[in-house]
């Protein structure tokens, strides 16, 4: 009956609101997923291919009610083939609810993937920071011990040089230490023991005051005699055998640094040759991606020391033979010295990279796979590209422009590339 039509007609267009709500919801789930991975591009792709499928049978499906209002209103004697006609396009609105529902599983698996590799990133990016914090202090290890070696070498020496004073002193009181016995055994043929001996007590002072007047033109007589010593020599030596200890302490010392800065050496030389290894690799693959084929490597001057080695640049293009740098053209010694910043960045990316026209000597052939080659990278780094090249600017996200209609008066316009394509499939 034309009641029944009718209700069958309201439920058919419950579905379809329904439909366009799953399409509003998977458009804008789209235009969430996408981002700067560009593992997701084919997968946006195929998926804004059955989006547009999905709003072009939509479409139809509209167009079919009309028409189906316009039959009810004449064939109301003919309900049972209306009938017929609302089952099949109600099967036909099953199957697009159906087809909506796969889309959101695949959505919500591209989803999952993309947190899952986030995380990922994240962990190496703290993995990396650690190392890298791990090598700052390592390398302050090194200023500062080499500070205190410089320190306790400069303590050595002026420890050297007053142990050479004390020995020369000590030398010179043995000396006149021997030089007195000498003379008391010359002149008086006494032993020192023999001397002490001879001491004796005086009974009054005049009598004191008259030996002493005595013997001190005795002494006088005598010359100059060092009564002391014995007594300088021991603090002398005393003394000697201190400064020996601290020497053997600051050698230790000395010993212990040295092994320190040796071990630290050969850490540094390891965590080098790796990296030059990785980025050498890098630069050979990078250099035939942006070049189209050739060779290309880095090579140290000096392989038996690493830290002050040279490093020297080998690039041959497709077709030419070259011995020297200079023999390339302007671009081509660009895009080779972008080959190598690419490299670097790709054993230790950056989450943000600004690139000011290092392009600009480029070829607009060279500018496109510039261009192609930074956007496959972009998984992992945000760059921000100052260009004026086309190529650049086809294959950014957002582009920024700044414009001055008036003097003085600058104002900036944003143009979201990925915006503009959504409303283009719309």
């Amino acid at each position: 009956t034309i009641q029944e039509c009718t209700v069958k007609q309201t439920g058919h267009t419950s579905k379809i609101e329904f439909s366009t709500q799953n399409i509003a919801k998977l458009e804008q789930e789209m235009v969430a997923i996408e981002g700067t991975d560009t593992n997701f591009i084919q997968t946006r792709t195929r998926i804004s291919d059955e989006l547009a499928e999905s709003k072009l049978a939509h479409l139809t499906i509209k167009n079919n009610i009309a028409m189906k209002e316009q039959d009810i209103s004449n064939i109301k004697n003919r309900t049972g083939e209306a009938s017929q006609r609302l089952i099949i396009q109600k099967e036909n609105a099953n199957r697009l609810c159906l087809l909506n529902e796969e889309n959101e599983t695949k959505i919500q698996n591209l989803t999952d993937l993309k947190i899952g590799q986030q995380t990922n990133i994240t962990g190496i990016n703290q993995k990396i920071e650690l190392t890298r914090t791990t090598r700052f202090d390592k390398e302050k290890s090194i200023v500062t011990k080499k500070e205190e070696n410089r320190q306790l070498y400069s303590h050595r020496e002026d420890m050297s040089r007053e142990i050479a004073r004390l020995s020369e002193r000590k030398v010179a009181i043995e000396t006149e230490y021997d030089q007195t016995v000498s003379r008391l055994w010359e002149e008086y043929q006494l032993t020192v023991t023999s001397a002490k001996d001879k001491c004796v007590e005086f009974e009054n002072t005049t009598e004191l005051k008259r030996r002493v007047v005595e013997v001190r033109g005795k002494i006088k007589s005598l010359g100059n005699v060092n009564v002391n010593a014995i007594e300088e020599f021991t603090e002398v030596n005393e003394r000697y055998q201190f400064m020996s200890k601290q020497v053997g302490d600051v050698e230790q010392a000395k010993n212990e640094l040295l092994k320190l800065i040796g071990e630290l050496s050969k850490e540094m030389c390891d965590i080098f040759s790796d990296s030059f290894k990785n980025i050498n690799q890098n630069f050979t693959r990078i250099f035939i991606e942006l070049f189209g084929g050739g060779t290309a490597s880095l090579k140290l001057t000096d392989p038996d020391n690493l830290l002050e080695s040279g490093i020297e640049i080998e690039v041959s293009p497709p077709g030419k033979v070259i011995k020297n740098l200079s023999s390339l053209s302007g671009g081509e010694q660009a895009l080779v010295a972008i080959s190598i910043y690419f490299a670097i960045l790709a054993v230790n990316p950056a989450p943000f990279c600004v690139l000011d026209e290092i392009e600009a000597a480029l070829d607009d052939a060279n500018v496109t796979r510039y261009a192609q080659y930074l956007r496959k990278i972009s998984d992992n780094t945000q760059f921000i590209v100052i260009t004026h090249r086309r190529g650049t600017m086809e294959a950014a996200d957002v582009l920024y422009g700044v414009t001055m209609q008036e003097d003085g008066v600058s104002k900036l316009l944003k143009l979201d590339v990925n915006n503009v394509d959504v409303k283009m499939l719309s």
